[in-house]
């Protein structure tokens, strides 16, 4: 059977081949591919044949108009981006929302490191995954099994040269796109120098970090994991109530000091991919001062998550999908925001108050059905960088774009005609916080 023709509007995609890849295999099934360009990373990650290509120069406030006139000449059905929340994709999803237009929205997977998430119209906070614990366990339980996800190896350094090399592109971006303002808040080459200085200092911490982790795993004494997150991260600026790490750690540390057992430990760990620029360490030190918590606070830069985990009283996440790795060992997480997986069952509902006293495990049962449900309708195998992840995710993507309903649509879709008329999900609201006592930056 022929497929219908399709017209895919590519806007910006992740620093990798990935995009191309997936424009030029669509243009090859005869489906027409039309390309915007917002900077010189964008140019230099495309190649030209694929479909007609078009330069924004403009000022963001100018977008709208530039995309709806692309969007009629050229008879656009679907539009691919990669995040939902750059100010260059925010407008377009939107527009195309109300006149018909699908939006295929890829981003890192919620499982990793062997999927990658894409669904349709957003993700995270703004995705169409619903919030009723019971449609999970339903739909869980009659999804059919799973293959195994192909594996691949992913070395950082490969995805390091490519985000290397789409920046260096950037640096004709004054002369080619004047007004283009990255989304990220830090300019490259200030991240670029923060991580240089800290994957230095990585090969001292290691060793320290994994004594730490062994001690806590093999000690009688309770503790709970705190993994931070990245400021910048859209995560912490458009769906958390938090502007930054520093503010969660105050909240987070006021609260323990407060309310959990005397003799609980409090492990705060970095993320894996921190640029070092705001000092954590020091900020965490002084927090420790300042709530009286010395000797029943430990702060990691490394280390397994996974032996971390294992042992854990509990998890306090924002958002994270350490969240779903905390609930995948079955131990007890609170979630201060609102990510896909703060369900009835599987997190806990009370305050942060209340968590460091017994809080219940996740239902077993309900977090597989969750999981099994994802892995169905919003992941594909695959990855974003190296070639054999790359070639999968293509793959993959393909038959998932060429759809004229995704499995998410459908299984809503069942479930309406069913149950009678489902509401579509509004964006997710963030959970309001009661802030202790502040202490300065």
């Amino acid at each position: 059977m022929t497929l219908p023709r399709r017209s895919f509007l590519f806007l910006q995609g992740v620093c990798s081949p990935f995009h191309r890849r997936l424009a030029a295999r669509l243009a090859a099934d005869g489906h027409r591919v039309v390309k915007v360009h917002y900077n010189a990373g964008d140019q230099a990650y495309w190649r030209r044949g694929i479909g007609p290509v078009h330069a924004f120069r403009g000022r963001l406030t100018a977008l709208p108009a530039f995309l709806a006139d692309l969007c009629q000449r050229h008879a656009i059905t679907d539009q691919v981006v990669f995040g939902d929340r750059r100010p260059v994709h925010r407008t377009a999803i939107e527009q195309a929302s109300a006149v018909g237009i699908r939006s295929h929205v890829f981003e890192e997977g919620y499982f990793r490191p062997f999927w990658i998430t894409l669904e349709r119209e957003g993700v995270n906070g703004h995705s169409l995954l619903p919030r009723d614990p019971q449609w999970f366990l339903e739909v869980g339980r009659r999804l059919p099994p799973l293959p195994k996800p192909v594996r691949f190896r992913s070395p950082f350094r490969v995805r390091a040269t490519h985000d290397v090399l789409y920046h260096l592109a950037g640096l004709a971006n004054p002369l080619l796109h004047p007004h283009y303002r990255n989304h990220a808040p830090v300019i490259a080459p200030v991240e670029y120098a923060g991580y240089l200085k800290r994957f230095t200092q990585l090969r001292f911490w290691k060793p320290r970090d994994a004594r730490r982790i062994q001690e806590l795993v093999e000690g009688s004494r309770p503790y709970f994991v705190l993994p931070l997150q990245l400021n910048g991260d859209a995560q912490i600026r458009d769906h958390s109530p938090y502007a930054n790490m520093h503010e969660v750690m105050d909240h987070v540390m006021g609260s323990f000091a407060a309310h959990a057992p005397g003799d609980a430990l409090l492990c705060i760990k970095n993320h894996p991919l921190d640029t070092g620029l705001d000092d954590h360490a020091r900020s965490v030190a002084r927090l420790e001062r300042h709530y009286g918590l010395e000797g029943r606070i430990v702060y990691l830069e490394s280390g397994d998550l996974n032996v971390l985990l294992k042992r854990t009283a509990g998890t306090v996440t924002i958002n994270s999908t350490v969240g779903i790795v905390s609930l995948e060992h079955q131990r007890p997480t609170l979630a201060l925001s609102d990510p896909i997986y703060h369900l009835t069952g599987l997190t806990f509902q009370g305050h942060l108050d209340e968590f460091w006293q017994h809080p219940p495990p996740p239902g077993a049962e309900l977090f597989d059905c969750f999981r099994h449900t994802l892995m169905h309708t919003v992941q594909l195998n695959g990855g974003f960088y190296c070639r054999p992840g790359i070639d999968l995710a293509v793959t993959n993507a393909v038959r998932a774009l060429e759809a004229e309903r995704s499995p998410l649509e459908i299984l809503l879709s069942d479930a309406s005609s069913s149950d009678g008329p489902r509401q579509r999900p509004r964006p997710r609201r963030v959970r309001s916080v009661t802030w202790p006592d502040r202490v300065p930056s």
